[in-house]
């Protein structure tokens, strides 16, 4: 894949409060490689997150990153049990907060990023977020079973002498004394 020369790997630490301040924004790639717990919950670890993160103060002087990560990441098929290709898109919208109290505090719109002082992990804090972006089932967008599979395409047919209810049919249409 043809790659321009600004798209490089994210750098793995930064302080997002001085980011923020400062009005940093960035740009590039993490190689899913990278990411543990993504590899554990797909079934490749190759492949690449394109990222872009922009640091700013809100109105509400809330320390905010908003941004993309975009992969395309290889899932087992529901219907197959075979590896589809899914796309998965996260869309980065949180304030930097130190502690619980100050995450409850939050506008509606931002969710929480409870981070110490001085250097993050972004990594782990975009891992998570695609994470949270999986999706619950993953399947092929065509049919990748034959129908005659699971189906032997014969109606079913119902033996009405051998039901077992039968007798609660009997019961029910007794008279009562």
């Amino acid at each position: 894949m043809f790659k321009p020369p600004s798209y490089k790997i994210l750098p793995r630490q930064g302080d997002p409060r001085k980011f923020a301040q400062h009005g940093v924004t960035l740009e590039g790639y993490i190689p899913v490689s990278e990411l543990n717990r993504i590899v554990d919950a797909t079934e490749s670890s190759e492949g690449e997150v394109a990222v872009n993160l922009e640091f700013t103060v809100s109105e509400e002087r809330k320390k905010v990153i908003t941004g993309t990560a975009n992969a395309e990441l290889s899932l087992i098929c529901q219907r197959c049990l075979e590896p589809v290709i899914v796309p998965v898109k996260s869309n980065i919208s949180l304030a930097v907060v130190w502690d619980e109290e100050e995450a409850n505090n939050l506008p509606k719109h931002l969710d929480p990023w409870i981070a110490g002082e001085g250097v993050a992990d972004l990594y782990e804090m975009i891992e998570e977020e695609l994470l949270l972006s999986l999706p619950a089932v993953a399947y092929h967008q065509e049919s990748c079973l034959d129908g005659n599979l699971y189906s032997s395409g014969k109606p079913v047919e119902v033996n009405k002498e051998k039901n077992p209810f039968q007798v609660l049919e009997q019961l029910k249409s007794s008279p009562k004394s």
